[in-house]
């Protein structure tokens, strides 16, 4: 016994046949480019608008007695900006046993390196527990 219908027959019998796909006329085309590029426009500006740059490198750690860290590191940042850093103490289990942030504020030009760009710190960190490790886990500038 055999059948008529194939699956695409079965199918148009129950949706109905398939319209045929118009192609986008040139107006409607200039409207998605003119909409795509206004998206990519505030995108750019979005991103070159926000805070200044600011970046953060671990320098050093040491213990300092029972219950105290010692974390060395350096902020690269806009000498006149403020910023805020987030260091950290890591146990060996990777779990966080002691947390501070630090508050560098601005810069003169004879600070550090780079212009007074780039200034190195050392905070002590209180931990609850022995740590392995530590370094700064984020920094962001301090809007006024």
């Amino acid at each position: 016994m055999s059948s008529s219908y194939t699956p695409t027959s079965r199918v148009a019998n129950r949706y109905g046949t398939p319209k045929p796909k118009k192609p986008l006329s040139r107006a409607r085309m200039l409207v998605i480019a003119v909409i795509l590029a206004a998206v990519a426009a505030v995108a750019a500006v979005a991103l070159t608008t926000g805070s200044p740059d600011v970046s953060a490198k671990d320098v050093g750690f040491s213990l300092a007695s029972d219950g105290r860290a010692s974390v060395d590191f350096e902020v690269s940042k806009d000498r006149a900006a403020t910023a805020q850093c987030a260091v950290q103490v890591l146990s060996e289990n990777y779990a966080v046993v002691g947390w501070k942030v630090v508050t560098i504020g601005p810069n003169s030009a004879e600070d550090g390196a780079n212009s007074g760009g780039t200034t190195a710190h050392r905070t002590d960190v209180r931990t609850d527990s022995p740590g392995v490790t530590g370094g700064v886990n984020a920094c962001w500038i301090v809007e006024e």
